[in-house]
């Protein structure tokens, strides 16, 4: 292999190791980093460069350790927690106005009203607030989705059907039928085992 390609190697396993740093999803990040370490490992080790070898291999088992966690973890009940809080919550809405402009993004039509009565959920994980979900109960075992929201660092992890899955409290609340606002972009719920009906998701 000419010099020229192997110095294109490693400043492509460079590129990628910055580029894993600008994910805001962690999931992809620990993945795309690996991959450059990957990358970074055999162009040092064709050079002989062993203390990068090395720091690469360290690197890369981190990664691995945590993207193997990461799995465990994506449908592990007991990483998540379901609080219930009131509309009007403090928190609540500190969280919704922080975060307003990139839950427009996914959730373009919505505007709290915490004096509405709708059921409001907040998903943690430890002490890290990770989604939000607020319905509102239209009877006859249906509900009208208002938000359902994640952080970017947690999109690709699910947290939302701990709120929908078989032990959330959708269920326990006696609900089969979720509406969903027109305007929501990337529904994620037949995932969790809704069918689609028309404008509604039902179990």
């Amino acid at each position: 292999m000419g010099s020229w390609w192997l110095e294109a190697i490693g400043w492509a396993g460079s590129a990628v190791l910055v580029w894993s740093l600008l994910q805001t999803q962690l999931h992809r990040l620990r993945l795309f980093n690996l991959v450059g370490c990957v990358v970074l490992i055999a162009y040092n080790a064709v050079l002989h460069v062993w203390p990068m070898v090395g720091l690469n291999v360290v690197l890369a088992g981190i990664n691995v350790f945590h993207l193997v966690r990461m799995a465990r973890e994506k449908h592990d009940a007991g990483a998540y927690e379901v609080l219930e809080v009131a509309g009007d919550d403090t928190y609540l809405r500190h969280v919704l106005r922080v975060h307003e402009s990139d839950i427009r993004r996914y959730n373009p039509q919505f505007v709290h009203d915490p004096f509405a009565g709708a059921l409001s959920y907040l998903v943690l994980r430890g002490d890290e607030t990770v989604g939000v979900v607020l319905m509102r109960d239209l009877g006859h075992g249906t509900a009208q989705l208002l938000l359902d929201w994640v952080t970017p660092r947690h999109r690709d992890l699910t947290p939302g059907e701990f709120i929908f899955g078989p032990d959330g409290p959708f269920r326990s609340r006696g609900f089969r039928r979720v509406l969903t606002p027109p305007a929501m972009v990337e529904p994620y719920y037949e995932k969790l085992g809704f069918r689609r009906s028309g404008d509604a998701y039902v179990l």
